[in-house]
């Protein structure tokens, strides 16, 4: 990944050409320019490879647009530390469509209502999945969506690196739905930090506690001489938490919109790099806890790492670009709200297709009597997946119920004969009977 140029020096340029400077401003394809360069929010690395208004130095014309960015700026500041972002109005829009979509229930595009309480659990349990893979595979988890699916659903023994990653993410991202009523404090972020890192660290004492040295660096993985962001002193660390969970907490200062502020968080944990290891897959979890605790109830449906995951290059540019246009976290914000917005797109899209599978399983219901809903969507998978047998560990997972729930619906299934019941050493196997299904639903 390429370090963007940093701009020249603004008070140079300001000094050098201000009754310049002043002129152009007044121009009409200056002024349109700007304007436009403020909607993209484009940062000087690219700015200067575009066509200037009347061939002006880009310099010129970037001094102008940092000037009327400058004049929307909030600031925040922690310890010696200063950052700045500006409120676009294309934030606005992304950040009202969202906040339409917390309250009442969820829909399809026509209107109905297609998760119920009892399909809640489910729902949630698979986008919990889907973040902690994508999370995972962020900092180098090596598997396929679908492994890792299985070993999440079958709730196996993680065997290898990149299992325990995904396993840990997955039960952390279950346990942030547990303390959204909580602050944020030290303790938290070390609690949570350690359950994400369970048993994947060189050094198991740096699970749950603060780095304590300066070798930590954000590099390239192939050019190890190449530094993308060098941490604060590690001295600072403690000072510095200690502030960003004032920040957090404390609405009372000044208002900023709770999706911005969790974004900030999540920027802010990676700035600071508090830990060996797991500090975005840390940042990004309490991104998570903290739109939850603001009532983003919708966030529990939402893998937004997977969306990251698929711009992995665009979201270290967005670090970057922040951190070579004076710590303006504006970039950082608006790649982060883009996420969100495709995120909520994907989630509609799965909600739309879930509804079109639950009309197909109301069908089977009603042509195989005496199923319940559930029962119907794994008679449905296990006709996809004949050769792969189902658990009852694998139920558990994957609708979230209780035990005896998950074994009464496939013994029940067994014994009408629409599932094979084997047993091997003192685990259950049930596999689909293809002929018996065929016949039921001709």
């Amino acid at each position: 990944m390429k370090i963007p140029q940093k701009p020249n020096d603004l008070n140079e340029i300001f000094k050098n050409n201000i009754i310049k400077l002043m002129k152009l401003f007044e121009e009409k394809e200056v002024k349109e320019f700007i304007g436009e360069a403020n909607n993209k929010y484009i940062h000087w690395d690219k700015l200067r490879r575009l066509k200037m208004p009347g061939n002006e130095k880009p310099d010129m014309i970037w001094a102008l647009i940092k000037l009327s960015r400058m004049v929307t700026y909030r600031n925040i500041k922690f310890n010696k530390y200063v950052f700045n972002y500006s409120s676009l109005s294309e934030f606005q829009k992304r950040l009202h469509l969202l906040d339409k979509g917390m309250g009442g229930k969820i829909l399809s595009n026509n209107g109905s209502v297609i998760i119920s309480s009892q399909e809640r659990e489910r729902y949630i349990l698979s986008s919990l999945m889907e973040e902690a893979i994508a999370s995972s595979q962020l900092e180098g988890a090596v598997t396929t969506r679908k492994l890792a699916k299985e070993i999440l659903r079958s709730n196996k023994k993680p065997k290898t690196y990149s299992e325990q990653m995904i396993m840990n993410g997955y039960i952390t991202m279950q346990e942030i739905i547990k303390i959204k009523e909580k602050k944020l404090t030290k303790g938290l972020i070390l609690k949570l930090h350690k359950s994400i890192t369970k048993d994947t660290l060189k050094d198991k004492k740096y699970e749950d506690t603060f780095r304590d040295n300066n070798e930590v660096v954000v590099g390239d993985s192939i050019e190890l001489d190449k530094i993308y962001h060098q941490p604060p002193n590690y001295k600072e660390i403690p000072k510095l938490i200690d502030e960003l969970c004032e920040f957090v907490n404390n609405d009372e200062k000044e208002f900023i919109h709770p999706i911005i502020k969790g974004i900030i968080l999540h920027f802010l944990i990676g700035y600071i790099h508090p830990f060996e290891d797991g500090n975005g897959r840390t940042a990004r979890t309490l991104f998570y806890w903290y739109a939850l605790t603001r009532g983003y109830w919708l966030f529990e449906f939402m893998a937004i790492s997977r969306i990251i995951l698929r711009s992995k290059v665009k979201y270290g540019m967005a670090y970057l670009y922040t951190e070579t246009d004076d710590n303006d976290i504006t970039y950082f914000i608006d790649y982060n709200l883009k996420c969100i917005e495709k995120a909520m797109r994907d989630m509609n899209s799965y909600i739309d297709r879930k509804q079109k599978e639950q009309t197909e399983l109301l069908n089977i219901v009603k042509k195989i009597k005496n199923i319940n809903l559930r029962q119907a969507e794994l008679l449905k998978e296990a006709v996809k997946e004949s050769e792969k047998p189902i658990t009852i560990s694998e139920v558990i997972n994957t609708f979230g119920v209780a035990y005896d729930t998950a074994r009464n619906d496939l013994l029940q299934l067994s014994k009408s004969g629409y599932l094979e019941k084997t047993k091997i050493q003192k685990k259950y196997l049930f596999r689909i009977n293809k002929d018996k299904i065929i016949t039921e639903l001709k």
